[in-house]
């Protein structure tokens, strides 16, 4: 008789309209998925994500932030208090405009997970389009990583990258970035909740993760006789 590994459950955390929740949300319809959103929780009873969870069946709690202004630790007190009155046992940042104490990162250590568009340690912080732009590189992207005290940094579990283009604007490479976010947070997320991520000191390593060798990624691609296009491509003779 065969049983269903049991589902770990997730709580996103958003203070807006929850892009990446959706996608989250989306991901775990699927019963095979290793995790199921249990609460889609805001600082913010305004927040337009709350209204999409609430239709998708998803239980919404609020944990205003305003009252708490000036003792971060104390809202975060409350906030964990709401997490455990749902049984939550993995946390998933998704656009939670707050930034959070170490007695939180510490309190779900290794069970908080955030999205972040730039490619990592590249572009920590706000602006991370028009900064990429700015500095002229040629691959931008988004990383998924565990979080730990200091903005932005922790073990990376996944990252996708994507051309700069000659007349990319701030809002046109965040779109092409985003459609990469909901591509690999769900994911992220699954290898999280199915065991298979260990970390090793700063690193992570996911279980039973392969990559095509020699797989590469360029911006512009090379035009030259010899160079091949993409990992799929053998070398012209």
């Amino acid at each position: 008789m065969s049983t269903t590994p049991r589902r770990r459950r997730v709580a996103v955390l958003i203070s807006g309209r929850g892009s990446n929740m959706r996608a989250l949300v989306a991901a775990a319809r699927d019963p095979a998925y290793p995790a199921e959103i249990a609460l889609v929780l805001s600082n913010r009873a305004d927040a337009p994500g709350l209204a999409h969870a609430e239709a998708e069946g998803v239980p919404v709690a609020v944990v205003e932030s305003r009252p708490f202004r000036g003792d971060r630790e104390a809202f975060e007190r409350a906030l964990d208090a709401a997490l455990a009155r749902h049984g939550i046992e993995l946390v998933a940042l998704a656009g939670f405009l707050r930034v959070l104490t170490p007695w939180f990162v510490a309190r779900w250590q290794d069970r908080l997970v955030n999205i972040h568009p730039s490619l990592l340690p590249a572009f920590p912080g706000l602006d991370t389009h028009a900064r990429a732009l700015a500095a002229g590189v040629r691959l931008h992207g988004c990383t998924v990583h565990l979080v730990r005290a200091e903005v932005d940094a922790g073990p990376i579990l996944a990252q996708a990258a994507v051309p700069v283009l000659a007349e990319d604007t701030p809002e046109t490479l965040a779109a092409r970035v985003l459609a990469q976010e909901h591509r690999i947070y769900p994911a992220a997320l699954a290898w999280l909740a199915a065991g298979r991520v260990r970390v090793e000191g700063s690193r992570a390593v996911i279980l039973g993760a392969s990559g095509r060798p020699g797989a590469a990624l360029a911006s512009p691609l090379p035009e030259w006789t010899g160079l091949p296009r993409s990992a799929d491509d053998p070398p012209e003779d």
